[in-house]
């Protein structure tokens, strides 16, 4: 949800620590044993997250027995507590066993009544005695210290209110919350602040705001102290609050060794008698232990960081983990990966969050022991972090949701060092920049073509039931579909796929896997090298103008043109005949490699920071050039004839290779499409439309005004947009149309805040396009942010600007999620040489 508190924190330097006592003034006496429990969320918790939901009702004592008050104190409005009424009675509440108890110290904005009198509430008997009937409590997002202030006297002391909610907690009531929500669980509440303010070591007890300063100190009041094993902190890996979780965590040892912050979407379910957390939801909480860390001056040494997922469990008697079975393979020592990672230093950097980013990178990286990232301000001022396996990491790897990479992490340690970065324009730094040697493809497309595309950008949810529906819809339940397996390394992928269309309706005899192959499959008897042959077989290409929909697994995009193109770059039998059902009215769909060989050109390998400072390559290492290196380009199957496509784009960070390679080969006045994770782009030719689903975004990159050698000498201009779920594009007239649940943000921005540049994987708003939303579309105090991408002592600024015609979007999803798109946000990119000095 919205809220300025987290930015409008003035920066103060480090205070002594005199007015707050953790752990007094919220106990109700002397705690005895505690029945209940708690699920705290991390925020933005979605209507659709059915494994938190039914947690709750759960513990609350089902859906016959469960009776919850709604605390709305912390929001603006009583809208959220409306919102979670209703997704409770959707989980299969009565309405009448859910009520929104009268308990604020404002008015809500979205009534007629003034509420600002419910504060009295919280001293009346009759509310009192409301709660001890409850069997459970729901505190909504918004600013934790309302709640506070609503249920603690002036004197910090407790309220008959929350009396008897500490009353029903002892006796077996669930407790829960959601981002303000969660804040309040511990005795020690972090109210404010950013990682660069408590790597600083600043803090704050009193509530002065200043956006005019690029990072805020750690802002501490007095919580509820719910949860009895450390300290909690919420929106964790999206607004990268690390650095302030580590300097609390290290101020206030006496809470226990180990804090807790929670990511987005995601809840950590705590027993008091089982003396257990575990992670439930859709991200991950971080566990931080300073028991062994060290403060010398400025720098910090020794953090203990460990990532767990859901299904993982902390044993908070003694601190041990229990790793959910869904993740049963350790890849210490069986690593999957072996590239040389580049430090994390911007929006070019794969893996853009702290925890993907040592998945991949780290733990799961057979060629790193350690790699770096940095925070800095726009003087330059900041940290140079690093991040160390030791003899005690372990790493954790399984799928989750159909084909998703799913880890979790124990024991990488973090230290934080003081430095100075500065920046120097230099034009002439990459002259060793290779240009392009690719050959475009001579492909003609049949204006009159009345299929569709269906290009998802990898990592594709089963559970994403708008890109599935969206396929079936296309093709018809009744209609024939064919998997094309060739880009995996096994044939698991594809049977995921059919399982997957037969769980949203499809009948299983309806779905066939195709044998079109170039390489054989591990853990099957069958040779499947010798299915290349099939390419040009008559039977299977006559087969293959039977089916509706085609989809292709993702993997790697040269084994599927492999596969399908004869080797002298000319259509195979299958293909040609996989064209005629195109241009009848197929739909053809693919995932990751499956979208990467819809275009003319096939973008196969390279980073980001790589092509535009080293350009491209005419040879291809597969496992490298899909983690960096030079862009790699080959001949894609055509089928998506207005530009060039690229996948995975947010979540690995390819906008610098897109651009490059647009500004190389693509054809003018079309722009090029970067499609983020478990996201499609749809194409109908019948319409020229172009439309986006699912669970990310869509970027729109218009390169029209470059030259390829720009790109590497300093680039101006290049337009980005970025689409969302039901945002559309016309192709004819070049249109864009947003989705009508949005409004615009130009003139009616939310945030008013100095932003700093985007610096790393703890920048809040890692992804690009959440950046540039929170930072710069919706904050009426920038017109312009910056990111800097560096490696010894080279990189790039990159500028990010409003236009005339740019236009930012946000809307609610999926219960009270941000929901962003913009347009015509301006992009400039200057080569620099960078120093870096200690502090």
């Amino acid at each position: 949800m919205h809220n300025r508190k987290w930015l409008l924190i003035v920066f103060v330097t480090a205070l002594t620590f005199s007015s707050f006592v953790p752990g007094v003034s919220a106990m109700k006496g002397e705690k005895g044993p505690i029945k209940g429990n708690l699920v705290i969320v991390g925020g933005a918790l979605g209507s659709s997250n059915s494994d938190v939901y039914k947690e709750f009702i759960h513990l609350a004592g089902g859906e016959d027995d469960a009776r919850i008050g709604i605390i709305p104190a912390a929001s603006s409005s009583l809208k959220s507590s409306k919102q979670f009424k209703e997704d409770m009675i959707t989980y299969g509440l009565n309405p009448s066993d859910v009520e929104i108890l009268e308990l604020s110290n404002h008015d809500f904005k979205d009534t007629e009544t003034n509420e600002r009198k419910w504060k009295s509430n919280a001293q009346k008997n009759k509310v009192a005695n409301q709660i001890k009937q409850l069997t459970g409590i729901w505190f909504v997002g918004g600013d934790q210290l309302k709640i506070t202030d609503t249920l603690l006297k002036a004197n910090g002391k407790n309220t008959k209110a929350l009396d008897a909610i500490w009353d029903i907690y002892q006796d077996g009531a669930v407790l829960g919350g959601t981002s303000a929500g969660a804040a309040i669980m511990s005795d020690v509440m972090i109210t404010g602040g950013d990682s660069l303010g408590g790597f600083n070591q600043s803090f704050i007890y009193e509530d002065i705001s200043n956006p005019d300063e690029e990072s805020a100190p750690v802002f501490i009041e007095q919580g509820l102290g719910f949860f009895q094993w450390g300290i909690v902190d919420q929106h964790f890996n999206e607004r990268s609050r690390l650095g302030r979780l580590t300097a609390t965590a290290l101020k206030y040892e006496d809470q226990g060794n180990y804090a807790y912050g929670i990511d987005e979407d995601t809840a950590m379910v705590v027993s008091n008698e089982k003396q257990t957390i575990e992670v439930i939801g859709r991200s991950t909480v971080t566990v931080l232990d300073v028991s062994h860390a060290a403060v010398d001056g400025e720098s910090i040494r020794g953090i203990d960081l460990s990532y767990l997922a859901t299904g993982d469990q902390v044993n908070a008697q003694d601190k041990s983990f229990r790793i959910d079975e869904a993740r049963n393979l350790e890849t210490t020592g069986y690593e999957y990966f072996n590239f040389e990672p580049l430090p994390a230093t911007g929006v070019l950097t794969s893996y853009g969050t702290l925890p993907n980013y040592l998945s991949y990178s780290l733990v799961d990286n057979a060629a790193a022991d350690e790699v770096e990232s940095y925070l800095y301000d726009s003087t330059g001022e900041g940290y140079e972090l690093t991040f160390n396996q030791t003899a005690d990491t372990k790493g954790y790897w399984g799928y989750k949701d159909g084909q998703k990479d799913s880890y979790s992490i124990a024991h990488v340690t973090m230290n934080a060092t003081p430095i100075n970065v500065q920046f120097k324009e230099n034009g002439g730094l990459f002259e060793e920049h290779e240009p392009s040697q690719f050959t475009m493809p001579d492909y003609s497309f049949n204006p009159d073509t009345k299929g569709m595309l269906i290009m998802a950008g990898g990592a594709l949810g089963s559970s994403n039931a708008e890109v599935y529906e969206a396929f079936i819809e296309r093709a018809g339940e009744s209609g024939k579909y064919g998997i094309i397996p060739a880009a995996s390394s096994s044939l698991k992928s594809s049977h995921q796929f059919r399982e997957d269309l037969i769980s949203y309706g499809v009948g299983s005899e309806k779905i066939e896997i195709l044998p079109l192959s170039n390489h054989d499959f591990k853990n099957t008897k069958e040779d499947e090298s010798l299915w290349l042959e099939n390419k040009n077989d008559d039977r299977l290409a006559e087969e293959v103008k039977s089916y509706d929909a085609i989809w292709f697994v993702g993997g790697d995009q040269t084994d599927i043109t492999d596969a399908l193109l004869n080797e002298d770059g000319s259509q195979s039998k299958v293909l040609e005949s996989l064209w005629k059902i195109y241009e009848k009215g197929a739909v053809l769909g693919g995932t990751s490699a499956g979208a990467a060989i819809m275009s003319d050109v096939m973008i196969a390998g390279g980073g980001s920071f790589d092509t535009l400072s080293k350009g491209f390559t005419k040879t291809y290492d597969s496992m490298s050039q899909q983690e960096g290196g030079p862009a790699y380009l080959e001949k894609g199957l055509g089928f998506f004839p207005y530009g060039i496509v690229d996948q995975h784009f947010d979540n690995k960070a390819r906008i610098g290779r897109l651009i490059a390679t647009d500004a190389a080969h693509g054809e003018t006045n079309e722009y090029s499409y970067g499609i983020d994770e478990d996201t499609a782009l749809i194409l109908d030719n019948k319409e020229k439309s172009l439309q986006v689903v699912g669970r990310a975004g869509v970027s729109v990159i218009d390169v029209n005004t470059q030259e390829e050698s720009a790109v590497w000498k300093g680039d101006e201009d290049i337009r980005l947009s970025w689409l969302t779920s039901g945002d559309q594009l016309n192709l004819d007239t070049k249109k864009f149309s947003i989705s009508d649940h949005k409004v615009s943000t130009t003139d009616y921005e939310y945030f008013d805040y100095e932003a700093a540049p985007h610096s790393g994987v703890l920048t809040p708003h890692a992804e690009l396009n959440k950046y540039l939303s929170y930072a710069l579309l919706d904050n009426v105090r920038e017109t312009q942010v910056k990111s800097y991408s560096f490696n010894k002592g080279k990189g790039f600024e990159l500028t990010f600007r409003e236009g005339e015609d740019t236009e930012g979007f946000w809307g609610y999803k999926d219960g009270n999620k941000d929901d962003y798109s913009y347009l015509n946000v301006y992009l400039d990119i200057q080569p620099v040489e960078v120093s870096i000095q200690n502090r």
